[in-house]
């Protein structure tokens, strides 16, 4: 048994609402929250607080309890941390939102959690509109964050109107280790997106844990370019940023000229990133264009990135790179590479954070790794963690539940490490299935049931390949009915119609039979050995 070697720290038993801005004190509430670089326009600390309770009052003067589900299809606005917040105030559980999906993919997201509400910016409401037309939700319920005066649009309530309202935040008592605050949307380790149940106590958990790894202060700046409705930047940006009275500064989307401009202009001090910026912010000629001196630290997730990047990246900005672990289960952050060492090479993940414990388990004998060989390292296993992040489960999933987290609390994550004599742990291969482009999470039983349901498409199968960047992209093997003249092309372009950009298909190798265990599973490790060869 692994531990961190870090103290436990107090995990407050206290609801996210009010361990994030229940605890401010008076001299914080001028403090700026967030920037929105589009308009300049600042929000205060004090102003966060009042908007958010003015929601959660609208809210619950219309019936939105502790029974309630709620989607947010949303890009990262300031807005955004109004009404997460907001609703979570109010005892709702949120879903939070791909907000690069398709209606299709919205509606299914909508009915598996059981949102009886949406809200969405106008950029996005008409397949916000579809979808919710689908599910049920009536259009008083369907919120436009940035949407017209009611005069003009009377079927959609928007945001503005409901905050001045000011109708006083409801009175909401429950427990916060077993309310359900978010049902962000995962894979696990394969099969498609499932609910996955994270209690407030598991958000207050992870944030308070974070704090001991991660030297986020209140006189930091963070560009907040990672989406809120993910996971990682969900408690690391948002709710991480606002416990230490940081300031966010906002970005719907990355374009790398912008990222750059706003780092200058509003002279951002800590980015936290996936690898691919990582990749840019290496490599790309129109860096040296900006002043982005004021660049302190620079944190990466989501993905495995490789230590010739970082600290390529690290030595260009004069920064320190540092990299963490986790997954949507996990709340997110299990691992991190902690700001008090500078010993920890950045192609790791780090140690433990305070209150987890982690396993090392081998994958062919299931017995537990603990004896560091003379490489200074253990054999690779499996990684097991218990903690106060663990998710409560799988939402209506008591199958996928059961397989990814045992009796004894252990989450198996399907990730591959090791552990080294000095404390730091190291990500090296993978059991799960999924693919991991720019940070999303993509399960490739996903695209093969909809690559199937083409008719020129006979068998296929989906694995996760480097790119040019070592950056992993989808790649399918496709079997063609005969004499369809079926094209790479043909297969990208159905994909692309039929998914969020991420999941597109980026590369297509016709291929005479998909490899297959005597039980019908496909063999993904024979597609990689194939890969493998032919590079």
């Amino acid at each position: 048994m692994f531990t961190s070697p870090f103290p436990d720290v107090e995990i407050p038993d206290l609801s996210i609402y009010e361990f994030l801005l229940g605890s401010l004190h008076d001299d914080e509430l001028e403090r700026i929250a967030l920037i929105d670089p589009a308009t300049g326009a600042e929000t205060t600390y004090g102003a966060l607080r009042a908007q958010v309770d003015a929601f959660a009052g609208a809210l619950a003067a219309r019936g939105v309890g502790t029974s309630t589900v709620l989607g947010l299809l949303c890009p990262n606005v300031p807005a955004f941390a109004t009404v997460f917040h907001g609703a979570l105030r109010a005892g709702a559980t949120v879903t939070t939102i791909n907000s690069l999906y398709t209606a299709g993919e919205v509606e299914k997201q909508l009915r598996d959690a059981g949102a009886t509400w949406l809200v969405t910016v106008t950029p996005l409401l008409a397949g916000a509109q579809a979808a919710a037309e689908a599910v049920g939700i009536p259009p008083e319920r369907l919120i436009v964050m940035d949407g017209p005066g009611s005069a003009e649009e009377p079927g959609n309530p928007n945001l503005r109107e409901l905050l001045a309202e000011r109708s006083p935040a409801p009175d909401v008592s429950f427990d916060p280790a077993t309310h359900i605050a978010v049902l962000p949307y995962s894979s696990g380790t394969t099969g498609n997106p499932k609910g996955v149940m994270l209690s407030h106590r598991n958000l207050v958990a992870n944030v308070q844990q974070c704090r001991t790894n991660i030297d986020l202060t209140a006189s930091d700046r963070v560009l907040a370019v990672l989406p809120f409705f993910h996971i990682y930047g969900m408690t690391v940006l948002l709710n991480l940023a606002l416990r230490q009275r940081a300031t966010l500064v906002t970005m719907p989307r990355f374009d790398l000229k912008d990222f750059l401009t706003h780092i200058q202009t509003h002279e951002c001090t800590y980015l936290f990133i996936a690898p691919p910026i990582a990749v840019a912010l290496a490599k790309h000629p129109i860096v040296d264009s900006f002043d982005i001196s004021s660049v302190r630290t620079i944190f990466s997730g989501a993905a495995p990135l490789d230590g010739e990047t970082a600290k390529a990246a690290g030595d260009r900005l004069h920064a320190v790179v540092k990299q963490g672990y986790g997954m949507s289960e996990l709340s997110p952050v299990s691992h991190a590479n902690p700001y008090t060492r500078d010993d920890i090479p950045v192609s790791s993940v780090g140690v433990l954070l305070p209150n987890e414990e982690c396993k090392l388990v081998d994958t062919e004998t299931g017995e537990e790794i603990t004896e560091i060989g003379p490489d200074g390292q253990t054999a690779p296993g499996e990684i097991w963690v218990k903690g106060p992040n663990v998710m409560i489960g799988y939402l209506n999933r008591p199958d996928a539940t059961a397989e990814t987290l045992d009796a004894d609390g252990f989450l198996h994550t399907g990730d591959v490490g090791v552990y080294h004599r000095d404390g730091y742990f190291s990500i090296v291969d993978r059991v799960k299935e999924l693919i991991k482009y720019h940070g999303y999470q993509i399960a490739p039983a996903e695209l093969e049931a909809l690559l199937l349901s083409h008719p020129k498409v006979m068998d296929a199968a989906v694995i996760g390949v480097n790119d040019e960047d070592k950056q992993e992209i989808p790649k399918a093997f496709v079997v063609a009915a005969p004499d369809s003249g079926l094209t790479e092309d043909e297969v990208m372009a159905f994909v692309a119609e039929n998914v969020a950009p991420h999941k597109k298909v980026r590369r297509v190798e016709f291929i005479d039979a998909i490899p297959k265990s005597t039980a019908g599973k496909i063999l993904r490790k024979d597609l990689r050995a194939r890969e493998t060869a032919a590079a």
